[in-house]
């Protein structure tokens, strides 16, 4: 029987299409469940809301669909949206091929990426004529650039395994909205992101990332341009990033790190082709020390606050005042050099931009917004965010006239989506809830631990690390520890480098991909980590047989955008923290549990070290929403789970 001419059912049935191209392939009734709902969401371009457990299979469950054939939609383009680059890559080089081999499927399908991914070759050239200024092991990388750049067909720096992911080589050989210029580029017949958009506009399906869907629905939004084009499906998996992620692509920024890299092109374009006008030189240094001197009025460490009680204050506004005076005496310096070449257009262009967005961010009394900072080691960023993207979202799903779907494990709060389809406004959007097929309550036990002092007494840190020391043990290693602060995440690593013989593996000593590579290599390992590592890692069997979570996972209250959306609620006579707080926790709880069981053999011990848990109200709603395991307060208990497991 051709592909075409298949059915969802027929395709996941015991003697269809996927058994026959996967060895061991069993039906499951809730991926069925998933696959059909999903297609009748294609079919009648409408929208399904689907929380699919762990072990479901929803990625097939959604890229079946996707691929047969649609009776309404005769050349339907597809876009399949994933919450990080590597899902996107599993999901292009592992799941597509498989199912497209099994379909019979002729479907054109492409990876796209974001801009920042891509080789420019233009800014290589441009930075290598200038030779900036980098450490050894800078040019070493530039380099190891050069030499891939002459064999390279796609231009991804992904590629580039033998570079650290945070080399300072990457913002100087990739391009920006910002400084990139486009059609007059004298590099633009070779551009590789132009080559990976056309093949996505050539495709039938387009495989990106959050990210990318939402930067490009700006662009729209503000008439500039058009990255992914028109689709008549949207597949969204990690789904619950999306709230987040949108919200912050329907602000506005202003950061140093703009002002930092529009100094840096004026001055390689000084240094090489108007070396006649020596004010561009000065005004690029006297922005760039203003830039510095700006960021300096912050603390070192990274911390995120609320601008409009920042910009109250007399240091703040003077400096961010000098900011402007620099930034206007740039803008009329260039203004004089227009024309001259398209790098120094590209340059006044941006300045206009950047003058533009100083003018929102000054604006700080305005309604229905969250103005809020945040600060890295080098940079600030000054962010303007809507409080509420639900009809601006639900407007573009409106005009769409798509089917769109929208899964991940951790959807529903207490078994309602009523929080995550409010946040988009999905006033009329299907639901569907698929329990996990593992048996949780035999292959799981949680630990909620009696008498650890409160999280911020300040022997909190030896108290978890007292009570963890004997599951880790028991479990010979094999020990995720996740924390929802960095602090105290160091002040159990410091205790457990003293006390504990086993390996130690600390997020922010090595790249995350390099941590998780060690972890599932030495068979007693410990992990220690925060927010990355709560989602999106898969390490099964008796490699992970114990996940600690050190508290509940509540926003911190003094989070800006938090509070402004809590104050939006109150106004509005409602209830911020049933409304907000406690559904975000919800979710980022479920997330890090989902680390524990990963496929049907997997065995282990959750340990959630909150009395809340328990002894609160709202404890209820976190413990209905995450699986049926069976449950202790008794540690030894726990060990003699673990003790059994090995």
């Amino acid at each position: 029987m051709p592909a075409t001419n298949l059915s969802v059912k027929q395709v996941f049935s015991a003697k269809g299409a996927l058994a026959k191209a996967i060895d061991g392939y069993l039906p499951r009734q809730a991926q069925l469940d998933m696959a059909e709902e999903v297609h009748a969401a294609i079919e009648n371009q409408h929208c399904l809301i689907a929380e699919a457990g762990t072990g479901t299979g929803k990625t097939f469950a959604y890229l079946v669909p996707a691929l047969l054939e649609s009776k309404s939609l005769e050349n339907k383009k597809v876009i399949v949206s994933t919450g990080t680059k590597n899902l996107q890559e599993q999901l292009f080089y592992k799941d597509l091929p498989i199912i497209k081999k099994a379909l019979k499927s002729n479907m054109q399908v492409a990876l796209l990426k974001g801009r920042a991914n891509y080789l420019c070759q233009y800014r290589l050239d441009l930075y290598q004529q200038t030779r900036g200024q980098l450490d050894a092991i800078g040019l070493q990388d530039l380099v190891k650039v050069k030499t891939w750049s002459t064999t390279t067909q796609t231009g991804d720096i992904g590629d580039l395994v033998d570079i650290a992911e945070d080399s300072a080589i990457f913002p100087l050989i990739t391009s920006t909205v910002d400084n990139c210029l486009a059609k007059d580029c004298p590099n633009v017949e070779d551009c590789y992101l132009i080559k990976a958009r056309k093949k996505a506009i050539d495709a039938n399906l387009i495989v990106i990332n959050h990210h990318l869907f939402f930067a490009d629905m700006a662009l729209k939004d503000t008439g500039f341009g058009e990255l992914i084009p028109q689709a008549d499906v949207v597949i969204f998996d990690e789904a619950h990033q999306i709230p987040d992620i949108a919200s912050e692509y329907f602000g506005e920024a202003f950061s140093t790190r703009q002002l930092f890299e529009l100094c840096t092109d004026v001055q390689q374009v000084y240094r090489t082709e108007l070396t006649d006008v020596k004010q561009l030189g000065k005004a690029a240094d006297k922005l760039l020390q203003s830039s510095q001197s700006f960021r300096l009025l912050f603390p070192y460490d990274p911390q995120r606050g609320n601008w409009r009680d920042k910009h109250q204050q007399q240091s703040f506004a003077q400096g961010f005042r000098d900011l402007k005076v620099d930034l206007d005496f740039l803008y009329q310096v260039i203004k004089i050099c227009i024309s001259r070449n398209e790098a120094i257009d590209n340059c006044f262009e941006r300045t206009v931009n950047l003058l533009a967005k100083y003018d929102i961010m000054v604006n700080t009394d305005a309604f229905g917004l969250s103005f809020w900072y945040e600060t890295t080691p080098r940079h600030v960023v000054l962010h303007q965010t809507p409080l509420s993207i639900a009809d601006k979202f639900s407007a573009a799903v409106v005009k769409s006239n798509a089917g769109w779907i929208f899964t991940s494990a951790t959807l529903a709060v207490d078994g309602q989506f009523t929080h995550f389809a409010k946040q988009l406004g999905l006033v009329d959007a299907k639901h569907l809830l698929l329990d996990s097929p593992f048996d949780y309550y035999q292959q799981s036990q949680l630990l909620v631990p009696r008498y650890l002092p409160p999280a911020n007494d300040r022997l909190r840190a030896q108290a978890l690390a007292t009570m963890a020391t004997p599951l880790i043990k028991a479990s010979k290693g094999a020990c995720f520890l996740l924390f929802t602060s960095y602090r105290v995440l160091n002040q159990v690593a410091d205790i457990f480098s003293e006390q504990l013989d086993m390996p130690l593996l600390v997020q922010g000593q090595m790249a995350k991909r390099k941590l998780l590579e060690q972890f599932i290599e030495q068979d007693n390992a410990v992990l220690l980590a925060t927010a990355s590592f709560w989602e999106g890692v898969d390490v099964r069997g008796d490699k992970l047989t114990c996940v600690i979570i050190d508290k509940l996972p509540f926003a911190s209250p003094d989070d800006p955008l938090l509070q402004a959306r809590c104050d939006d609620v109150k106004r509005q006579g409602s209830d911020p923290f049933k409304q907000i707080q406690l559904p975000q926790a919800v979710i980022a709880l479920k997330q890090g549990v989902g680390r524990l069981i990963r496929d049907v053999n997997d065995q282990g011990v959750m340990v959630i070290c909150d009395d809340r848990l328990v002894n609160r109200p709202y404890g209820q709603v976190f413990i209905k929403s995450l699986p049926e395991m069976k449950r202790t307060r008794n540690l030894a208990d726990a060990v003699k789970f673990l003790q059994s497991l090995s």
